[in-house]
């Protein structure tokens, strides 16, 4: 009595480690997941780069936007110098005194130089914005202290083009009962921070309105949602 003889097994029910048979044509297609995407290659090319130039590109810029806005603290001064209004002074035998003791020509002087930062600090947001719309740390960084450095500037170029710190000087050069300018101070000393605070506010609000938003990963992604 023979045994009856087993029929070979189907072509895709055979052992894969048969090097003759063709086992790869059943074989699905590996995926992967978003760690290691070879079959959507195109799905993740469009997001990558998307976190900005890099953060050496990032620093190069921050340092030039740091020179430029501190620079333009010279036109600012010289803006203050001109448009800042003149404290007069008059002098007798003895004593160099106001020449209106309620005048407010001093708190002009001050409220010109803070009205003037405001708006370096408003223009020099903008521009930065236009040229750079995605921002970063570096560059918020990068307004902040050029406003201050342009403040400073602008401070101590409008003091020095002003007239002269020497008071006594000036009021025996010009005489006895003779109206002067006073020299050119800034007595509110937080108007320096007038232009950083300002532009750190302003380029806040143009990147929240119309800066680039982040993609949607639920949109991006090749996978279909639960």
């Amino acid at each position: 009595m023979t045994a009856p003889l087993t029929p070979p097994p189907p072509p895709h029910e055979q052992s894969p480690q048969n090097p003759r048979q063709p086992h790869h044509a059943w074989q699905a297609p590996q995926t992967h997941g978003p760690a290691a995407h070879p079959a959507y290659p195109g799905a993740y090319e469009a997001s990558y780069g998307q976190d900005g130039p890099g953060m050496k590109t990032e620093l190069r810029e921050a340092a030039v936007i740091t020179v430029a806005v501190a620079l333009a603290g010279a036109l600012l001064g010289l803006l203050w110098w001109w448009l800042a209004p003149h404290v007069p002074l008059i002098a007798d035998d003895t004593t160099v005194y106001l020449q209106d003791t309620e005048g407010e020509q001093a708190i002009g002087v001050d409220g010109t130089f803070t009205l003037l930062a405001l708006g370096f600090g408003a223009l020099s947001a903008l521009v930065v914005f236009l040229l750079r719309r995605r921002g970063g740390v570096p560059l918020v960084v990068a307004l902040a202290l050029g406003g201050l450095l342009g403040s400073l500037l602008a401070w101590r170029l409008g003091v020095w083009l002003g007239p002269t710190q020497n008071v006594v000087a000036h009021a025996k050069a010009v005489g006895k009962g003779v109206i002067f300018s006073a020299p050119l101070q800034l007595g509110a000393k937080g108007a320096l921070l007038a232009w950083s605070l300002t532009a750190l506010v302003v380029h806040l609000a143009l990147t929240a309105l119309f800066g680039p938003r982040d993609p949607d990963p639920y949109q991006q992604s090749p996978y279909p949602q639960a």
